[in-house]
C-alpha cells in the first residue's frame, strides 16, 4: 500500500504540472507504443458495475453468476492480471493469457456483495471511480473506497468527476470535469489514478489526446483482448451483465485471443453527418497469416450484420453500405486461426450535429 501510494503521489503531482500546460503539449498517442507481430495470448480484461441488483439487467451481475465466472477462470488455468505491473504490458508479450477484472462506477453493491468475495480471495481489481457519485444513495463511500484502496491487489481508477456523456460537452467542458475530479482524487486519497476509463466508453480524437497526456493508460467499452499492439489509450474490455453474461457467452469470452494490427483508420470514433459511415481500414502485419479468413460484423444501419470487406495486400477495408443510426456504432472482427478464435472490436460514437 505505501509504495502503491508513493509513486501515485509522485505521478499525480506530475499530472498537475501537466495540465497547465495541456493545450501547448504535444501528445503522447501519437507516440504510443511500439507495435510488431508477436505470438502472445494477452490480457483479457472483463467489466461489470452493479451486482445483485435485478432491477438494472444491463449493468447488474447476479453473485451466484460472478462466482461462477471466477470459478471458470480458474479451472481455465488463467490467471488474474495485478494492475500493479500494468506499464510492462508493452514490454513483454504475455505469453500466457491473463484476466483484468474490473469495476466501473463504485456503486454500493460492489462494496456489499462482491469485495468481500474478492478480498477473501486476494483477486485483483480496478475500481473506476467517478468522483461526484461518492457518498450518494447507492455509492460507495470514501471510507469503503479508502478500505479497498489499502489492499495491495486492488486499485483505484479515475472515471471522470460527473459521469455524464462528456462527449456530448465541450472540450473545455471535458477538460474541466476530468480536473475537478483530480482535485478531489487528491483531497480524498492523497493521488490522482493514473489509470482512467471513459464514461460510457466514448471519446473523441480530442478527449483521448487528452487522455494521452495525462495519464499511464485508458479503457473503453468495445471487445478485443489487450496485446502490444493495441492503443494504450483505448484499451478493450468486454462488458459483462445479466443480458450478456451467460456461461456460454462468458467461456466463449474468456478463451478469445488478441487479433493483432499494425494500425486502424480512422483514429477519430466521433461520427456526425459529415463521417458517417466511416472509411475503415486496418492494416496487419507482414507475419499475419490467413488474412482473407477475417470475418467482421458490424450494426451498421441499426441491425447486425456481416459486413463487406475488401483485402490488398495486408490491408482490410470495409465498405459500410448504411450508416450508423443507432448511438454506439461497433465494429467486431475475428479469424479461427490454429483453433483460436483471434478477435479485435472497435466502437464509433454517432452525434447527430
Amino acid at each position: 500500500m505505501i509504495i502503491k501510494n508513493i509513486f501515485s503521489f509522485a505521478a499525480s503531482i506530475i499530472i498537475l504540472v501537466i495540465f497547465n500546460f495541456s493545450f501547448t503539449t504535444k501528445s503522447n498517442s501519437i507516440e504510443n507504443n511500439i507495435k510488431y507481430h508477436s505470438e502472445e495470448e494477452g490480457i483479457l480484461s472483463i467489466m461489470y458495475h452493479r451486482f445483485n441488483q435485478p432491477e438494472y439487467p444491463s449493468t447488474n451481475i447476479q453473485m451466484e453468476e460472478f462466482k461462477k465466472h471466477m470459478e471458470i477462470i480458474k479451472k481455465s488455468n488463467y490467471d488474474f492480471y495485478n494492475p500493479i505491473t500494468i506499464k510492462n504490458i508493452f514490454n513483454t508479450p504475455q505469453k500466457k493469457k491473463k484476466i483484468l477484472l474490473t469495476i466501473d462506477d463504485a456503486f454500493l453493491s460492489f462494496y456489499k456483495e462482491a469485495w468481500p468475495y474478492l478480498k477473501k480471495n486476494k483477486i485483483p481489481f480496478i475500481l473506476f471511480v467517478s468522483t461526484e457519485p461518492v457518498g450518494k444513495n447507492g455509492y460507495m463511500t470514501w471510507e469503503q473506497i479508502k478500505e479497498i484502496d489499502a489492499e495491495p491487489f486492488s486499485f483505484i481508477g479515475h472515471h471522470s468527476h460527473t459521469h455524464q456523456y462528456l462527449i456530448d460537452k465541450t472540450n473545455n467542458d471535458f477538460i474541466s470535469d476530468v480536473e475537478k475530479a483530480n482535485k478531489i482524487f487528491l483531497e480524498k486519497l492523497n493521488y490522482i489514478p493514473s489509470l482512467y476509463s471513459y464514461t460510457f466508453g466514448e471519446y473523441s480524437k480530442f478527449m483521448k489526446d487528452h487522455i494521452s497526456k495525462n495519464f499511464d493508460f485508458a479503457f473503453g467499452q468495445h471487445s478485443g483482448v489487450i496485446d502490444i499492439t493495441k492503443d494504450k489509450f483505448e484499451l478493450p474490455r468486454f462488458p459483462i451483465n445479466e443480458n450478456y453474461g451467460q456461461i456460454e457467452r462468458f467461456v466463449s469470452i474468456i478463451n478469445s485471443y488478441p487479433l493483432q494490427y499494425k494500425s486502424l483508420f480512422p483514429e477519430e470514433k466521433k461520427l456526425t453527418k459529415l463521417n458517417n459511415p466511416p472509411e475503415f481500414k486496418v492494416e496487419f502485419f507482414k507475419e499475419q497469416k490467413n488474412i482473407k479468413n477475417i470475418n467482421c460484423y458490424s450494426n451498421e444501419g441499426g441491425n447486425w450484420e456481416k459486413s463487406k470487406i475488401e483485402i490488398s495486400s495486408n490491408t482490410l477495408n470495409i465498405k459500410f453500405t448504411k450508416p450508423f443510426i443507432l448511438r454506439t456504432g461497433r465494429i467486431n472482427c475475428t479469424l479461427n486461426e490454429d483453433d483460436k478464435l483471434k478477435w479485435f472490436g472497435t466502437q464509433f460514437i454517432i452525434l447527430e450535429n
